[in-house]
């Protein structure tokens, strides 16, 4: 513990350049050193030079002429910090604001500061003098594109935590879904799958205004405002998009009926869901109609930095009209991305647009090509692919299967996947980014999170290999249950990819646990992942008595007890960052307990005892929620088990 002492020298700290997001940093900084010293008097956050006091200088790197900083290959996209800081007194500077932001976490994480999941219960924060704080860093993050998502059920708090939480690991980039992104909020709010908690009925003008509040929370902070994806398909026409369970209309009006792609033979909403409705995009006024409402869109929302402009969601939902016929969806989707081009750049709107490569449109065109490649940015997403094998390490060689109109098969392997992307690679050979989801289901078949927690870095790893500059995780926020392992893999990586999987692991442990934290970490990884057997894109769920899985089921158990007396040794260690993650692990295990024994009635036969097992599974974690409800979605885990028993309900 420090002491309080006014002998004691304070630390001032001088600010160069004043925007929002480093006046938060230079706020940022003090308050943490506040704590640091156990005495906020110690800190004077001034403007002005202060004499008589050890300073901090911050600043961007062109406010000090004399430094020799990281390059960057763009001061805007790219990240690099420079800290050079010697008992107390010195330089801490980014290339632009938000690098700042990330530069000031980083001296703080230096010298013994640590986040290790959002919220003040994942803080910890040592004490120090400022004669003991002595830092060097000159770094550059690895990727441009490091961020997440949003998905699963969110409450308006926990994105906001999440959005906190993002810099202090170097992320940088943060991505709301569709225009008010309510069907994340909405599932919380009126407590989808939690019958003992009851709704809120949440509009979409509430939606709307709770993402208004984020964007303010994403600038404040300078990071990368990623927005929209689905929802051109369906909004110009006056139809919400709201959602993949908001199915109506049932049926469209009159006027929009010929826009509708045709599809064995009908124009119609397809599977009564909007979102995943496509358009008969050969017409040039289909085209015309969502051109003209993006650029209405930026006109309107200036702060979006990289807007999402997708096609509809589904498979096998294109047009079969005849002058649909004549070129591929890409191909058609490339002619609007032109068109988008020429109407922002004759609007004067700079913002960048995002085109996804998903499901049908992982065939590349075979025409078209893109005009004006700085104004785009390619996002691969393999969803359909497997959490049991890791890109490769270098570029591989492979034929695409032909492309045959609505009746296509998606791919599980990843060289198949990266074969896709090759293709549209000689298209576009311009930035680009992987949008992957190993936190989005995966994982709650993962009970130890250490196995999709080092597919994911390996992954990232890998990325620059395939032409990726970065990776934006598209996964539930609330994914620290039982650690937050994955996400400190992927946020470690991005920046510095050269780190091993291991040193990664073992720091996380330590900084989360503490000094048991090595053997958790150990027993951890003991516990054998179904991510192959259940997971929903599953290709052969496993039938009934499969000796594999009952093997697999069989040892967990054991792990399971040793990772109990270990949470009881130390639930009432001092440190209340250690604690609260013991307390979490604690419960994750109950909640592995009982899944594992579900599974053995299921495949012992005994399907109406897994059945019951797994009502009073649901019922559990409901009760729980508000004890993990930051770290653990409960609405997805439930959504995720459930499909998985549908699935193997289909096999048996």
């Amino acid at each position: 513990m420090v002491e309080k002492s006014h002998a004691q020298t304070k630390v001032g700290i001088q600010l160069k350049t004043s925007t929002e997001t480093t006046e938060f940093a230079a706020a940022e900084l003090a308050k943490y050193l506040g704590r640091i010293f156990d005495h906020e008097q110690m800190v004077v956050l001034e403007h002005a030079p202060t004499y008589g006091l050890t300073v901090l200088r911050l600043g961007l790197f062109t406010d000090f002429p004399e430094l020799n900083p990281p390059e960057v290959p763009d001061a805007m996209w790219d990240d690099a910090v420079y800290i050079q800081v010697k008992q107390g007194e010195g330089v801490i500077a980014g290339n632009n604001p938000r690098s700042l932001l990330l530069a000031v976490y980083r001296f703080l994480n230096e010298v013994g500061c640590r986040w290790v999941r959002p919220g003040q219960d994942g803080e910890s924060i040592p004490r120090r003098n400022p004669a003991d704080l002595t830092v060097t860093v000159s770094e550059r993050a690895a990727y441009r594109h490091r961020g997440l998502c949003i998905e699963g059920a969110v409450s308006a708090e926990n994105v906001q935590a999440v959005i906190d939480w993002l810099p202090k690991v170097g992320m940088n980039s943060y991505f709301i879904q569709f225009r008010e992104g309510f069907t994340f909020f909405q599932r919380w709010y009126d407590h989808k799958h939690n019958p003992q908690k009851p709704p809120a009925g949440l509009t979409r003008e509430q939606a709307l205004a709770i993402v208004r509040s984020l964007e303010k929370e994403i600038r404040r902070r300078g990071l990368l405002y990623h927005a929209v994806g689905h929802g051109w398909t369906c909004e110009p026409l006056g139809i919400p998009g709201l959602g993949w369970d908001q199915p109506i209309p049932k049926e469209a009006s009159a006027e929009n009926t010929p826009f509708l792609a045709q599809v064995n033979g009908k124009r119609q909403i397809w599977q009564g869901i909007p979102l995943n409705t496509n358009l008969c995009y050969s017409n040039p006024a289909v085209r015309q109609l969502i051109v003209r409402e993006i650029v209405q869109y930026l006109t309107d929302h200036p702060g979006i930095d990289l807007l999402h402009f997708w096609l509809a969601d589904g498979q096998n939902n294109q047009c079969e009209c005849s002058a649909c016929a004549q070129g591929r969806p890409a191909d058609f989707y490339l002619q609007m991305l032109n068109e988008l081009d020429e109407q922002l750049t004759a609007a004067r709107l700079q913002t960048r647009i995002v085109f996804l490569i998903y499901v049908d449109l992982l065939w590349p065109p075979e025409k078209e090509q893109i005009k004006n490649p700085e104004r785009f940015l390619l996002m691969f997403a393999p969803i359909t692919r497997s959490y049991t094998q890791s890109f490769p390490n270098q570029t591989v060689e492979q034929t695409l299967p032909p492309y045959v109109r609505n009746h296509l098969e998606f791919p599980s392997g990843i060289r198949e996947n990266l074969a896709h992307l090759r293709a549209w690679q000689q298209v576009f050979s311009g930035d680009a980014f992987a949008f992957d989801y190993h936190l989005m289901w995966a994982h709650y078949f993962d009970p130890g999170y250490i196995k999709i927690a080092e597919i994911a870095a390996q992954d990232i790893k890998n990325l620059r290999v395939h032409g990726l500059n970065g990776y934006i995780s598209c996964q539930v926020q609330r994914a620290f249950l039982p650690t937050g392992l994955p996400m400190k893999a992927m946020a470690g990586a991005l920046w510095d990819p050269t780190r091993s999987f291991n040193e990664l692991a073992t720091e996380y442990f330590s900084d989360a646990f503490g000094p048991d934290g090595a053997q958790c970490y150990r027993l951890l990884t003991q516990l054998p992942n179904f991510m192959d057997e259940l997971d929903p894109w599953a290709r052969q769920y496993p039938a009934i008595g499969n000796p594999e899985i009952m093997e697999k089921l069989g040892q967990i158990n054991q792990t399971l007890s040793a990772l109990k007396l270990l949470v009881e040794a130390n639930q009432n260690t001092t440190n209340q960052c250690h604690r609260q993650s013991w307390k979490y692990l604690g419960l994750s295990l109950e909640i592995s307990a009982q899944l594992t024994t579900i599974l053995l009635h299921w495949f012992r036969g005994q399907k109406e005892m897994a059945s019951s097992l797994w009502t009073e599974l649901k019922a559990f974690t409901c009760r729980v929620e508000d004890e993990v409800q930051i770290v653990f979605d409960v609405f997805e885990f439930i959504e995720t088990i459930e499909r998985a028993f549908n699935g193997l309900k289909q096999v048996n």
